[in-house]
């Protein structure tokens, strides 16, 4: 028999749920700039004053939006990974296959992609609580690297002098164990494989490339190499 507060709480996950889900279809037709309490709350048919004990401001709820979606972002990634880690794969097939995945997810789900690698909410500042789901992929590239290191090693990397010392700041923070021109590679990897789904989200590569899958394989093969992974480890 379910006690009262079983039910307030899964009544809670229930509401909290279907607001989220509210929130999510009017961005995918307003956009997150045009988000509102008092719209979510009326297409709920709930008065503002009850939805606030669920969400106390607009970002609150953007917040809880952005964790849903890198989450669900770095849930498809490592279980792209695992697939083809499981399966014997070397450095190069697990990096393409988490990029296959980031891009799989961007295009399936381009309203949230562009919630968080879009362009930034006026008047919204992403508070610390973000980064652990925001990290997930990017710790899962390094980990790529980390292990290619440890097993068939790493294609030596040029780095120029004038680079070195926010080369190792970034090693520092990001992946001390990783040689600092290979941490520098990674972030500029990691930014251009956002660049590359970005462009072809928000329609930047239309009448430019038409047949995007293969191409984009070639690109992150090409990032892959960069960062000094080998073919065939």
């Amino acid at each position: 028999m379910s006690t009262p507060q079983g039910a307030r709480a899964r009544a809670r996950i229930e509401v909290t749920a279907a607001i989220k889900e509210e929130a999510g279809r009017r961005l995918a037709a307003e956009g997150a700039a045009k988000l509102s309490l008092r719209a979510v709350a009326r297409e709920l048919g709930m008065v503002s004053s009850a939805l606030y004990r669920y969400f106390p401001s607009r970002d609150d709820l953007l917040t809880a939006l952005i964790i849903d979606a890198y989450d669900s972002l770095g849930e498809r990634a490592e279980a792209a990974h695992t697939v083809v880690a499981d399966a014997g794969a070397g450095p190069v097939r697990r990096w393409v296959a988490v990029c296959e995945a980031v891009r799989g997810w961007a295009l399936d789900r381009p309203h949230e992609y562009a919630l968080i690698y879009g362009s930034p909410v006026p008047g919204y500042s992403a508070p610390q609580s973000t980064v652990p789901a925001a990290a997930r992929v990017g710790l899962l590239l390094i980990g790529i690297v980390r292990d290619a290191g440890q097993g068939p090693g790493l294609a030596p990397l040029p780095l120029p002098a004038e680079l070195r010392p926010e080369a190792e700041r970034m090693a520092a923070d990001l992946a001390p164990d990783l040689p600092p021109e290979t941490v520098a590679a990674l972030v500029a990897a990691w930014a251009q494989l956002y660049g590359l789904v970005g462009f072809e989200v928000f329609g930047q590569f239309h009448r430019v490339v038409e047949d995007r899958e293969p191409f984009f394989r070639h690109a992150v093969t090409g990032l892959a190499h960069g960062v000094g992974l080998r073919e065939g480890g």
